[in-house]
């Protein structure tokens, strides 16, 4: 029951409150990561700022506000993880970085110009922590509501939600931007899309109260002396005991690399539509919008590669397609061939994702003790992926002027990732694995 610290394994009405934070969430995932603001963000700054003496593009500045925010969630996650640890405090840390992550997006709405582009980047930052600091807790949640038989279909099911709920606002933000007249708004005004930065606050906050009033209830244990200090051991110790798991280790390798290449792509792929290919921001939203309807049906279709052919295949596919993906971006020049390789990106993302929190769950020990603090790992690692692939793209942007190049880099995390996934084996996967 709802109200009990414990549930039972494979509870329907608490894997759909699991799945339906995912809904809740993903339209910051959507609508703020990737399709509108990084567009708007481009659009209300200057083409080049001066930082401490250095001359930074946008697209530069952009890169490295994403990386500076998972910067910050590397640098407290272990801290997360030991109080979850010791308080089992979850539930509750699931909400205060849930209402943290909701407001700050809600403050978006006053980045509107040059002016205020220190107050929207900053805005930004602090949203991206919120929503980032979340999963922490999130993930954790899988193995305590899930067999581990089910861990690849309850993980689909919570991105599959992620992917109707967050559509189903975009398209309605989508339709406000392009006729704002039917809603009181002014022709050529930003206030549609600062208005839509409002809704996705709303929506992300709302709709989590629903999960937070059926998911796992924390036991209400008083925080230990000496908790900051226990989380970053139990990182410390997760990674001294990798020593003597070759394949888990293996596995966080690979992980590392391509989370670096998906996540940039998630994160920078309009500005490389909207620097390169000039895609005007209504042909980069329906672009992204094709993208996730795709995403939907590749997640159940990869999960079901998975379960028939194993995780690890269905892994090497998607990494296979991700470095087709990267090397077609470099030599595309139309927005036609763009728009068929953003149908192969939405065809992997919510698989590789998916695949990628369930491969974990089965490569972990059932020490139920632990998991805080391999979830913690994790976490932890997925974010300093993220500011290693945003800072190398921001980088060589900044140095080369061409994102072009930023995007082979991203292919060679690609096949980094894939000579250290070809040497995992997972229990119960593929037998000739």
């Amino acid at each position: 029951m709802a109200s009990d610290t414990t549930v039972l394994l494979d509870d329907k009405k608490v894997i759909r409150a699991w799945a339906l934070f995912d809904w809740a969430n993903s339209a910051y995932s959507l609508v703020i990561s990737t399709a509108i603001f990084p567009i708007y963000y481009i659009a209300m700054s200057p083409d080049h700022l001066n930082i401490l003496g250095l001359e930074v593009s946008n697209s530069a500045l952009y890169s490295i506000s994403i990386s500076f925010s998972y910067l910050l969630i590397a640098m407290i996650a272990p801290i997360l993880g030991g109080i979850a640890d010791y308080g089992d405090k979850r539930l509750y840390f699931l909400k205060i970085f849930t209402t943290i992550g909701a407001f700050s997006c809600i403050g978006l709405y006053f980045f509107n110009g040059i002016p205020t582009v220190w107050l929207g980047t900053i805005a930004f930052i602090i949203s991206t922590v919120g929503f980032a600091g979340s999963l922490i807790f999130y993930d954790a949640f899988l193995p305590s509501i899930a067999s581990e038989e089910n861990y690849d279909k309850v993980s689909a099911k919570g991105y599959a939600f992620g992917y109707v709920g967050s559509v189903i606002l975009l398209v309605f933000i989508l339709l406000m931007s392009q006729k704002p007249t039917l809603f009181g708004m002014a022709e050529d005004s930003s206030l549609p899309y600062r208005v839509g930065f409002v809704l996705v606050g709303i929506w992300w906050f709302s709709f989590a109260q629903y999960s937070f009033s059926q998911l796992p209830k924390d036991k209400g244990g008083k925080l230990a002396k000496g908790i900051v200090r226990h989380g970053y051991n139990e990182l410390k110790d997760v990674f001294g005991q990798l020593k003597n798991q070759k394949n888990l280790k293996r596995f966080l390798i690979s992980f590392f690399f391509y989370s670096a290449g998906v996540q940039t792509v998630i994160y920078l792929a309009t500005v490389f539509a909207e620097k390169e290919l000039n895609f005007e921001s209504a042909e980069l939203i329906l672009t992204v919008l094709i993208l996730q309807i795709v995403a939907i049906f590749g997640a159940f279709l990869f999960a079901r590669v998975s379960k028939r052919r194993g995780s690890k295949k269905a892994l090497i596919i998607m990494i296979c397609i991700w470095i087709a993906i990267c090397i077609a971006a470099y030599f595309t020049h139309t927005k036609a061939f763009f728009f068929g390789i953003a149908f192969f990106v939405g065809l992997v993302l919510g698989g590789i994702q998916s695949s990628s929190r369930a491969s974990y769950s089965k490569l972990l020990a059932k020490n139920e003790d632990d998991l805080n603090s391999y979830f913690s790992f994790y976490d932890v690692l997925f974010y300093l992926s993220v500011v290693f692939g945003t800072f190398a793209f921001g980088l060589i942007d900044n140095i080369t002027n061409n994102l072009r190049y930023s995007v082979l880099i991203l292919a060679l995390f690609f096949v980094i990732s894939l000579f250290y996934l070809s040497k995992v084996k997972i229990a119960h996967d593929d037998p000739t694995d």
